[in-house]
């Protein structure tokens, strides 16, 4: 039966077994889903490179190139899909290297609802975004990882809260930020301490990241807050 949570997907199956696999198609198509399946790596990745799953279903026991192979060279394209390995491969290392992988691991012989349970779960989960590594505004740049800021190409150095606050000036560019959300996000105060904590900070943000490049990115907003934005 299936459950109202559970929608149609389009899946992407591996199995080198034709017995196997056509059992594993029939069942997804019983629960209404649309299956692409194949029997070998090369064409698992031509597959999962050409089309959208919501799933991949990969059988790690496929002569030449295997389930495990197939999935990190989908990984290395970018190509982020939830990801099942069905195996009789049942050792505890070989359950370890799996899930460093994939997103789940079922070991054969299975049940069928199983089945239908996890590849369900996985379907269900958000999509995976890009991690933000970079913020720009203008010429104003943020390598996050990093930690470093320049503008204009030129490097400029912060110190570690005057960091913090222009990281989420820039997260919220074009947004008015209000004293209260620098408090809270760039400090962690929960009240006003009633200095000027904010605006010391900020004028030697000012200073560091406007002066001397005839534009200002940095604005205050009277009665409101500031807004970082390229626009004058």
């Amino acid at each position: 039966m299936q459950h109202d949570e559970d929608i149609a997907m389009r899946l992407l199956l591996l199995e080198d077994d034709k017995e196997v696999r056509e059992h594993i198609v029939r069942l997804l198509q019983a629960a209404g889903h649309v299956v692409d399946d194949c029997a070998t790596g090369p064409d698992a990745i031509f597959l999962g490179t050409s089309n959208s799953y919501s799933v991949l279903i990969l059988d790690r026991m496929v002569p030449g190139i295997d389930g495990l192979a197939v999935l990190k060279a989908l990984r290395a394209a970018g190509i982020q899909t939830p990801a099942l390995f069905l195996t009789a491969m049942d050792d505890v290392d070989d359950r370890v290297e799996g899930l460093e992988t994939a997103d789940d691991y079922l070991v054969k012989p299975f049940a069928g609802s199983e089945l239908l349970a996890r590849v369900g779960a996985l379907g269900r989960r958000p999509p995976v975004t890009a991690t933000v590594t970079r913020l720009a505004v203008a010429d104003l740049e943020i390598d996050l990882l990093k930690r470093f800021v320049t503008r204009g190409g030129i490097r400029i150095d912060l110190q570690q809260q005057e960091y913090k606050l222009l990281e989420f000036l820039m997260r919220h560019s074009g947004e008015i930020v209000t004293r209260t959300m620098l408090l809270e996000n760039v400090w962690s105060f929960h009240f006003d301490p009633g200095t000027n904590l904010i605006e010391s900070h900020m004028s030697r943000l000012r200073a560091k990241v406007d002066r001397g490049y005839g534009h200002d990115l940095i604005h205050t907003v009277r009665g409101a807050g500031y807004r970082l934005d390229a626009a004058a």
